[in-house]
């Protein structure tokens, strides 16, 4: 069967993001215990390291603007794909806290250079009634990479840590090729001169007003989420469920997040900021299960089941939001959200780290779900339009 534009452009996209956000962005944090064991690295330079890699992100993300002005769209796509696979050989034969940090960085940064460009690619070569779709398709890749990467990480179990960040090497070549196969060439658009900013004062002023909300969103949303990422792991270590927990975690959000590939469906029918506030809810409620609950397997399994499906239609539905609102410059929108919600995500972890050691971690987790319960409400009775568009003239 031949497969639309959008259709191609949706699989190849799902394939690089999906080892970009899926497997390369969160392996470091699967496969942290046995580094630490293995390289006998303190707790500081693991620390250091993985600060490195969300200061790759975002390098990745302010830089793919600028390679998409000289090159085209499918530039930075290419260059997340070269990213990877670079990246993840690095980590699988490093033997000291040097090159470990530079392949981590690089693998890291890959998720940086290809979200934001598929934005751009979608609006410029797809018909209008498919972007949605094909814009929640290449989000929605994330969740095929966290199943890859549990099944992995169940391999590693009966090996080494380094098999996971092999398998992730060879992922990235494969994705890169389809990518490349798959996603059409496209020359420089006079709007891409920057990924993060409209051409002129005026735009940008523009760009801002149409994107308070949805800047809003990111911002808490990618806080909620990465604590989420971040604790999960020592939550399910403290209680009495067994090892393979950590993995079947990882699978079950990834299985789950499939539902994100019906986002532009939701969205059209029930309008974008209602779906983004649904998600907030849904990812308060995964928080307060594992808060409460960790020592529960049916509790464990239902939190990461519901988060997986908050999680991938809460990114989704960004990408498709920010196209509505700005289908003229909708990588600069997505950008400048992916940037706000990167900074949210650096934050937030170490405000937690504050916190915890004098409210605990459970607690932490349910005064998260709160933030996030409470801000998904909010979104919810304050509405937004649907579409507030920025320099286009379609009807």
């Amino acid at each position: 069967m031949k497969l639309s534009v959008g259709g191609r452009i949706g699989l190849a996209g799902a394939a690089v993001v999906g080892v970009a956000f899926g497997m390369a962005r969160y392996a470091y944090g699967l496969t942290l215990p046995d580094i630490r064991e293995d390289l006998g690295l303190s707790e500081l330079v693991l620390g250091l390291i993985a600060s490195a890699t969300f200061a790759g992100y975002l390098t990745g993300l302010l830089l793919a603007g600028r390679l998409a002005a000289r090159h085209g769209s499918r530039a930075p796509t290419t260059m997340g794909g070269v990213c990877g696979v670079l990246g993840a050989f690095i980590v699988t034969f490093a033997q000291s806290p040097g090159l470990l940090a530079v392949g981590v960085v690089l693998a890291g940064s890959a998720g940086g250079w290809v979200w934001a460009p598929y934005s751009d690619i979608v609006t410029r070569a797809v018909p209008p009634h498919q972007q949605p779709r094909a814009l929640a398709i290449i989000t929605t890749g994330t969740s095929g990479g966290l199943v890859l990467l549990g099944g992995l990480a169940v391999l590693a179990a009966l090996g080494s840590w380094r098999l996971v960040w092999a398998g992730i090497a060879l992922a990235a070549v494969a994705a890169a090729l389809v990518n490349l196969r798959l996603v059409p060439k496209t020359r420089p658009s006079p709007h891409s001169d920057t990924q993060g900013r409209a051409s002129s004062t005026t735009s940008a002023k523009l760009l801002a007003a149409a994107l308070r909300v949805p800047g809003a969103y990111s911002v808490v949303y990618f806080a909620v989420v990465i604590i989420y990422f971040t604790y999960a792991a020592d939550v399910l270590d403290s209680g009495t469920l067994p090892e393979a927990a950590v993995p079947a975690l990882y699978a079950a959000i990834g299985l789950c997040g499939m539902v994100g590939v019906a986002t532009g469906t939701f969205a059209q029918r029930m309008g974008s900021s209602r779906v983004a506030a649904l998600c907030l809810g849904t990812v308060g409620v995964a928080l307060v299960l594992l808060g409460l609950a960790s020592d529960s397997p049916i509790a464990t399994a239902a939190s990461a089941c519901i988060f997986g499906m908050g999680y991938m239609t809460g990114s989704a539905v960004l990408a498709v939001w920010t196209a509505e609102l700005v289908p003229d410059h909708a990588g600069a929108a997505f950008t400048a959200c992916l940037v706000l919600g990167a900074l949210s995500s650096v934050a937030a972890p170490a405000l937690a780290g504050a916190i915890i050691p004098g409210l605990g971690l459970g607690p932490l987790l349910i005064l998260t779900a709160a933030v996030s319960l409470l801000s998904g409400a909010a979104l919810l009775l304050r509405g937004s339009p649907s579409r507030r568009v920025l320099g286009d003239t379609r009807p």
